[in-house]
């Protein structure tokens, strides 16, 4: 991740369907190809964040957010405000576009900035997700420290990788596929690297750095067998107590 220079704040309101069902299973096509497209995966991975989280309305934060892609959809499905922050100014601004596309306004918010020194007051925020993020982290547990600092006490916090439990077992075992062929291409340590920083013991061990009073690891790791909990991926979940 990149450095931030500075803050930047910028809003863009959402106005959706309450009767939008996200995580539905698509289906198995009739006939699987290598040109045959995936299902969006975010939806999937709101569906499982709203379920595990089950957040008040409030101040949520998408860490490293890039173009909005769980922000948005968190915000469709539930109607609250999120905040994306990352160090990626043209990335958020894609994302902004694309609220703008959608003819939504004044429920996304856009903040430069990275996970080891996040702009917000201590004990302000109510839930924080990040997907996808965590891996590129210059200080991992620097930067669940900082999530930790500015939870408020009953918030909550999901953090990981993966396609969500939800998502149909005929796309993910092709998207295993695809990645597989490409890691076994590249560079071995780069392979080596991949699955090590997606894998349960790093997670716990980043946690246990950090010191969270309170947490758990759910989901294999990157090329993982399907999960009951989580499909594929890795998660690090917990909450802050009242009173911590």
């Amino acid at each position: 991740m990149k450095k931030a220079t500075a803050i930047a704040i910028t809003f863009v309101g959402l106005i959706v369907s309450r009767g939008q069902v996200y995580g539905q299973d698509a289906g198995r096509p009739t006939q699987v190809t290598a040109d045959t497209p995936l299902p969006d995966r975010y939806p999937y991975v709101v569906k499982d964040i709203l379920k595990y989280c089950q957040p008040p309305k409030g101040c949520w934060v998408d860490l490293g957010a890039g173009k909005g892609q769980v922000a948005i959809p968190l915000i469709e499905a539930t109607s609250n405000p999120v905040v994306m922050l990352d160090p990626d100014e043209e990335a958020m601004s894609k994302g902004l576009e694309l609220a703008r596309k959608k003819g939504l306004e004044d429920r996304l918010i856009a903040v430069v900035g990275v996970a080891e020194k996040m702009p917000f007051p201590d004990n302000s925020v109510d839930l924080v997700v990040s997907r996808g993020s965590i891996f590129f982290w210059g200080d991992p547990v620097k930067g669940l420290q900082e999530v930790y600092r500015v939870l408020r006490p009953g918030g909550k916090v999901m953090i990981g990788g993966g396609l969500g439990s939800g998502y149909p077992k005929w796309a993910a075992q092709k998207l295993m596929r695809r990645r597989r062929e490409q890691l076994d291409k590249g560079d071995p340590e780069r392979k080596k690297h991949f699955i090590n920083v997606r894998s349960p013991e790093t997670f716990r061990r980043w946690a246990e750095a950090a010191k969270l009073p309170n947490f758990e690891v759910v989901g294999k790791g990157a090329l993982s067998a399907d999960d009951p909990q989580t499909g594929q991926g890795i998660w690090l979940r917990f909450a802050k107590e009242d009173g911590k």
